[in-house]
């Protein structure tokens, strides 16, 4: 792991004049994407091959229900214009999470799972299955609001927090229009859903290239954010940490951007090093990266992965 100071290529603002969309809507095919770069991954990180498979089954599974199931319930169409209009997020998790059935999209995840896990994953299944509605409830409560849960049920948040992302994006995909960008005070918050983003992303293609986007954690809304600028405290102040091969180069497009102010680091995927890096995919391929941070004890991490959730 190495640590530098800004003067890199992720610490560079992109060159040239664009105007770069502030917010995009995630796309119909971000789970199979990420399903394709998870399998790209279990080859190029042999030490975590056996769970990265799982999560591109899982994230296969996502993109099977998504564009499979028809949910018991839809919002009308002007349902989110009132929100849009006075720049409130209008999927907030907070206010529809009793709505949507995405209890029946988990047990369409299960069903998809079910002929591709293997002996390991079964009993995470079945427990699953066999889990009266309020506990399950209670579950996804404690995914949307970042708590780890309890050791006994804390496997079992990953594929709760699946079922919500595939509930969310759907309805993200039925807005009109996406919202506006967040104002300075809630600029770490998505302004789709006000949930907090798993990491950045910075993207290559025409019109964004090099331009750094937060990309949320549940409904996978991108918004811009500056780079050289810590998306917790705006202070520049800023580090950057990565895994590196035996020739001093990244061995993942992922790097911890971390902040001398507030101690807190976020972690940023960089498609100009590999097109198809996935905030959410290369996050969990980078686990080592987050271990080496929490040995150093200096920075504490910002962004939330709700596909691992670990211990308080």
């Amino acid at each position: 792991m190495k640590g530098a100071e800004v003067s890199h290529s992720y610490g560079s603002a992109p060159s040239g004049i664009m105007q770069a969309p502030e917010v995009i809507l995630a796309e119909a095919k971000l789970f199979s994407k990420r399903a394709l770069r998870l399998r790209e991954l279990v080859e190029q990180v042999p030490a975590l091959d056996e769970f990265l498979a799982f999560m591109a089954r899982l994230a296969q599974a996502q993109h099977q229900v998504l564009n499979e199931r028809e949910p018991a319930w839809r919002p009308a169409p002007d349902a989110f214009d009132a929100a849009l209009l006075h720049g409130m997020p209008p999927l907030g998790h907070r206010a529809l999470r009793r709505d949507i059935d995405w209890q029946a999209d988990l047990l369409a995840i299960l069903d998809a799972l079910d002929l591709h896990v293997g002996e390991r994953q079964r009993p995470l299944l079945k427990a699953l299955r066999e889990l009266p509605d309020e506990q399950s409830a209670a579950l996804a409560e404690d995914v949307l609001e970042v708590r780890p849960g309890s050791e006994a049920t804390r496997g079992l948040m990953p594929l709760v927090a699946a079922a919500l992302q595939v509930a969310w994006l759907r309805l993200a995909l039925s807005l009109p229009r996406p919202p506006d960008r967040p104002d300075e005070q809630a600029r770490a918050l998505c302004p789709c859903c006000g949930s907090l983003p798993v990491a950045s992303v910075i993207h290559s293609e025409k019109q964004r290239s090099g331009v750094r986007y937060l990309h949320c954690s549940l409904c996978a809304t991108e918004w811009h954010l500056e780079r050289v600028k810590c998306s917790e405290c705006d202070s520049a102040k800023l580090l950057y940490f990565s895994l590196d091969d035996d020739k001093g180069k990244p061995f993942l497009p992922v790097q911890a951007e971390a902040c001398r102010e507030c101690h807190s680091y976020l972690k940023v995927a960089q498609r100009e090093l590999h097109g198809r890096a996935d905030p959410v995919a290369d996050d969990l391929a980078s686990l080592a990266l987050d271990l080496l941070l929490a040995e150093q004890g200096e920075y504490e991490r910002s962004g939330y992965n709700p596909l691992l959730i670990v211990g308080g």
